[in-house]
């Protein structure tokens, strides 16, 4: 049985050749890089001691530097396990989740057919080329020039440029004994039952050859010259080589890149050919992009094929949020464990050419460094468009992350994607409780409402509402308390110092549920001032925090902060050691405090279970009580700060503040 070699090429991409070879041999801890997809084992084929077998996933070839077999998927298994080719398709065909074909006498006819559309296309490439090098390119030549390309680029990615005339092409190929039939099937030309003569589908265009994983030509994207034409970029139409959904841009080089050391293992979909083309030229070859549509659900397929979590790149302006929108909730069918995507978001008016071209490789390194989570971005796009100050507006906006989490396949993912918006929606509502009561009517304060475990004394008890200045001023709140525990003191001077992070870290902050009086007044007036001031310069902030009352408590949480030595809440560290070192007592702070109502709720639970006589259930709350215990009083003591902190800052790991 012949199968097609399409089929053939799907197979390879879809199962990595590891997967195949590994149910065979055990694989090399010291010597495999799984990140990288490139594996060893002691080689099945001959008997040896010490791996010098070879597995690699991005090229979906093996070879033994011992006895030297070599080859792919299919001559694995027909050389291994004397297997039939076909029996060898089946197969991987299997483990793929891939339906073998049924036997088509036609099918050797389409794939002679296809070999030669191939080589009509290599013509048609060559052709393009010749002409960005006349005179007719010159104008051409003059905008590739202009977009900072080397000829060294131009060459690296074939193009050219398609003359302004209707049968240029045409002639030139129909010269070369290409059939009428052939070059209509490739795309090439406009044609069909209401046009008398085909004519040339690219005119004074720029040329863009569409590659396969296999290194072949199988379409074009084409970039108007004229400022008229009704379409900036024109792809061609979907042929018997070329199916638009489920081809990327740059796909096979980039592949080849994502394997590569200054990859970090990851692939990077951007929205344009130029993108890919500009972050190639700066270096970044891991790049690819869709054919001047949002991506789908294929072109996701191949992304993950080539890295578990690709980061899907947009421009900076309102199509590209919303691209960034749609392909949020493409995604969201198609994770599975370890596998997702991160955002990156370009400047406001700025695409990956532009940002590269102008700032140089590092601002671009800048922003795919900062790429945010699927589940981030959800986040933002539901609650960033409304004000959800009533209970209707709550439920629907409970009900929307309900159907969005429903839509993930994979039940262990959609799990953890329900809690982790819940835990959002929970922190979102109390915070928002908290802003809206700030400065309307009279004082407000901290009420007190009892919470399950919870009896109506408790200090902790109920719903956090923001205090007016005048009462965060009192003498009955300021004798009430001592200083703030160390953590919320850092917080808060870390936004007092780095007032820029209210800005930008404004989801995090505003979710924010302090447990001092005064430091949820601190915040509250801190969020404040980031909604009524244009700028937030550092000292405006201080001298605003001075008018209102809270001079004296920040130079008292900053000498506590001194004291301690927790130096990247203060006004030396750079903002970048400031935001990393922020996040991370943010996660600490909001762990303890989760782990602390939790074991609130557990001595309720051993209360009611001894007052009920359930002397069975108590032994095992007490142990979870203890256990809980002992995870506060770890995270209590735990050091905030990572290896590496301070270079931004001049510093090292532990220097004392000054």
């Amino acid at each position: 049985m012949r199968f097609d070699s399409s089929f053939l090429d799907n197979l390879r991409d879809r199962l990595p050749i590891s997967e195949v070879i590994g149910k065979r041999v055990t694989w090399d801890k010291r010597k495999t890089n799984a990140a990288r997809g490139d594996w060893w084992a002691c080689c099945p084929f001959h008997g040896e001691k010490t791996p010098s077998f070879h597995c690699e996933d991005r090229k979906g070839r093996y070879h033994c530097f011992g006895c030297g077999v070599s080859g792919d998927h299919f001559r694995f298994l027909t050389e291994l396990d004397g297997l039939s080719f076909p029996e060898a398709v089946e197969q991987i065909a299997d483990l793929a989740g891939v339906s073998v074909p049924a036997p088509d006498p036609q099918a050797a006819r389409r794939e002679k057919v296809r070999a030669s559309l191939s080589d009509v296309m290599e013509l048609a490439t060559g052709f393009y080329q010749q002409q960005l090098q006349t005179s007719q390119g010159a104008r051409a030549r003059a905008y590739l020039r202009d977009r900072g390309l080397s000829g060294k680029t131009i060459e690296a990615f074939r193009l050219g440029f398609a003359p302004d005339g209707r049968n240029v092409l045409k002639e030139y190929l129909a010269s070369k004994g290409v059939e009428r039939q052939q070059i209509e099937a490739c795309g090439l030309v406009v044609h069909g039952p209401n046009i008398a003569v085909s004519y040339d589908r690219f005119r004074d265009r720029i040329m863009f050859p569409i590659l396969n994983s296999r290194e072949k030509v199988i379409a074009f994207g084409g970039r108007a010259m004229s400022a008229d034409s009704p379409a900036k970029y024109l792809n061609s139409n979907e042929t018997e080589l070329f199916h638009k959904g489920q081809v990327l841009y740059n796909f096979s080089r980039a592949r080849r890149a994502g394997q590569g050391a200054n990859s970090a293992g990851t692939v990077i979909a951007v929205e344009g050919y130029m993108d890919v083309i500009g972050l190639y030229q700066a270096g970044i070859e891991n790049a690819v992009a869709p054919l001047g549509t949002a991506l789908t659900e294929n072109q996701l397929e191949l992304l993950w094929r080539m890295t578990p979590e690709p980061v899907l790149c947009f421009d900076g302006d309102e199509a590209g949020l919303r691209a960034a929108n749609r392909t949020a909730d493409i995604a969201l069918s198609g994770l599975k464990p370890g596998k997702s995507v991160r955002f990156a978001l370009l400047p406001q008016g700025k695409d990956p050419d532009d940002l590269v071209r102008e700032e140089g490789r590092q601002a671009f390194d800048a922003v795919i460094g900062k790429a945010r989570p699927l589940a981030d971005m959800l986040w933002m796009r539901e609650t960033s468009a409304d004000v959800f100050d009533t209970p209707e507006k709550r439920a629907a906006l409970e009900a929307k992350f309900k159907t969005i989490t429903a839509a993930i396949g994979d039940e262990a993912v959609q799990r953890h994607y329900v809690q982790d918006m819940r835990d959002r929606l929970h922190a979102y509502f109390e915070s928002s409780n908290a802003r809206s009561a700030t400065g309307s009517g009279g004082d407000r304060f901290r009420r007190d409402a009892p919470r399950r475990g919870q009896r109506p004394g408790d200090a902790r008890a109920g719903r956090r509402y923001a205090m007016s200045h005048q009462l965060a001023r009192s003498a009955l709140v300021r004798g009430a308390s001592s200083l703030p525990v160390l953590r919320e003191s850092a917080l808060a001077l870390t936004l007092v110092n780095h007032p820029e992070l209210l800005i930008t870290e404004f989801d995090e902050v505003a979710a924010i549920e302090f447990d001092h009086p005064q430091m949820v007044a601190v915040l509250s007036n801190l969020l404040d001032i980031c909604a009524s001031s244009e700028t937030m310069e550092r000292d405006a902030v201080r001298s605003e925090l001075d008018k209102r009352g809270y001079g004296d408590l920040i130079g008292q949480i900053d000498q506590q902060i001194r004291n301690t030595r927790e130096w990247t809440a203060t006004t030396e560290a750079a903002l970048e050691d400031a935001r990393e070192a922020f996040h991370q007592l943010l996660s600490l702070f909001r762990r303890t405090q989760v782990l602390r109502l939790q074991k609130t709720e557990l001595e309720q639970d051993i209360a009611d279970a001894t007052e009920s006589g359930d002397d069975e259930a108590v032994p095992q709350l007490i142990r979870s009580l203890q256990s809980i215990q002992l995870e506060v009083e770890r995270l209590e003591h735990q050091d905030a700060l990572i290896e590496g902190f301070g270079v931004l800052s001049g510093r090292v790991r532990g220097a004392a503040a000054k």
